[in-house]
């Protein structure tokens, strides 16, 4: 069965630091670009970062830039993202998404076609 599960999702104050994780069961992460995406109510879905396989390289928004880190372990089938210096504004739901598609990640970050996770939700407030 193929599943990818987000966990490591809370609360936090603004400031602080949260670390998503992002593991597949099912298939092999590897093979796949990663991509994180968050919801905040009532706003469309954005991506945040993204990391291609192989190489593992990397693309963030604009807006995450110099505080969230995404990175991967093929070993653990997992994918993680290290968020600090959080904001409100960072408050949402946060996804992860596999793409084997043979495309640019900044694309995979615009819009990701494949398997999703259910979500983990980050909230900060103080």
């Amino acid at each position: 069965q193929v599943q990818l599960v987000e966990s490591g999702g809370g609360l936090v104050q603004p400031g602080g630091s949260l670390r998503l994780s992002c593991a597949a069961s099912g298939f092999t992460l590897g093979y796949y670009a990663i991509g994180w995406f968050r919801q905040a109510p009532g706003k469309d879905r954005e991506g945040v970062s993204c990391i291609s396989r192989g190489v593992g390289s990397t693309y963030y928004a604009d807006s995450v830039k110099g505080r969230f880190t995404i990175s991967r372990d093929n070993a653990k089938n997992t994918v993680y993202l290290q968020m600090n210096s959080l904001k409100p504004e960072d408050t949402a739901v946060y996804y992860c998404a596999a793409d084997a598609r043979p495309v640019t990640i900044a694309s995979i970050c615009r819009a990701s076609e494949g398997y999703w996770g259910q979500g983990t939700q980050v909230t900060v407030s103080s």
